[in-house]
């Protein structure tokens, strides 16, 4: 019979994504409506092992939905990587009573989860990141609204870039993965995406596709650059040494990050948050939340991480087909 858990812990780690208060405020009321108590953790595993742990109720989570960021916070934490940081932070969990412990963030958030649950403490992950990179999972909670406000930006800087007859590089946020890139692209009808997943570093072929381009009577050049390649400023000048058309590089950065979460992030974020606390009831830990194939379920952690995720060659052919 599974052991009944009285009380959870619940962490935001790793970077912030839109929506994570959401998931945060699922955790509490879900439990709580449960007969569980909750105790919130600020600053990611680093306050776990600093004791930064406060109890939560429904009140405290009052008017938090439509607030971008984390009110726990969040922070990197090296010690907790370690044998020894991972035993103390199992220690810590059972010394304020904590016997089940929901983690928000990605694929390094989920390792911390790992291992904790090795280290006795029932543990369920939920996916919080904006780079969409985590394979086990159709969606991640933050991603909308990053990818929506990265799209307004674009579309902003696209209709100066016409006003002067430039060429704009648009560098996005992701890490190694190109979705917000591909999206964008997609969606704010760019000339050219920079995957890092599919980019062969060949700029002779963006400089002839701003040139052909130019011959049709295009008044501008979009380029979506994804973070995973960079470099956008240095790329803009050889850009224009090449083409002579004006180039400027703007890089978006942790704007992406913030703002009020969309509601699909909202909605995503409050059901996974409300089923990490259902799943902990029946006794299950080490696993991840999951959306996929139009369900919510749960996988293993370590399944999760093994998984890999590359650009869907459809969308991405279609990416080059609608830039023509």
């Amino acid at each position: 019979m599974a052991k009944e858990i009285k009380t959870i812990g619940v962490l935001t780690s790793g970077g912030d994504a839109p929506g994570m208060n959401a998931a945060i405020r699922a955790v509490v009321r879900t439990a709580v409506s449960r007969g569980i108590k909750v105790k919130g953790i600020k600053k990611g595993y680093m306050g776990l092992l600093n004791e930064e742990i406060v109890d939560l109720i429904p009140k405290n989570v009052s008017d938090i939905i439509q607030r971008g960021g984390t009110i726990l916070g969040t922070a990197r934490c090296l010690e907790f990587k370690t044998a020894e940081g991972q035993r103390k932070g199992a220690e810590v969990c059972r010394k304020h009573g904590i016997d089940g412990m929901v983690v928000v963030g990605g694929d390094g958030s989920y390792r911390g989860a790992q291992a904790l649950s090795r280290n006795g403490i029932n543990t369920i992950g939920i996916p919080g990141t904006i780079d969409l990179d985590i394979a086990c999972t159709d969606y991640t909670i933050g991603f909308d609204t990053a990818v929506n406000t990265a799209m307004e930006a674009i579309d902003r800087v696209k209709d100066t870039s016409s006003s002067h007859e430039r060429c704009s590089i648009i560098e996005v946020m992701g890490r190694n993965a190109g979705y917000i890139a591909l999206w964008c692209g997609i969606a704010n009808g760019a000339e050219d995406i920079l995957l890092p997943e599919k980019y062969d570093f060949n700029e002779q072929n963006i400089i002839n596709n701003i040139i052909a381009n130019r011959k049709k009577g295009k008044t501008h050049h979009i380029i979506i650059n994804a973070e995973g390649i960079g470099h956008s400023t240095s790329m803009a000048r050889r850009i224009e040494a090449a083409t002579g058309i004006e180039t400027r590089a703007t890089i978006l950065g942790y704007m992406q990050r913030g703002g009020r979460p969309t509601c699909k992030d909202r909605y995503y974020a409050s059901i996974m948050g409300a089923y990490a606390v259902d799943i902990l009831r029946e006794g299950k830990t080490n696993r991840v939340v999951c959306y996929r194939n139009g369900q919510y379920t749960d996988l293993d952690i370590e399944e999760a991480l093994n998984m890999k995720k590359n650009v869907d060659e459809y969308e991405f052919e279609v990416a080059h087909l609608l830039s023509v």
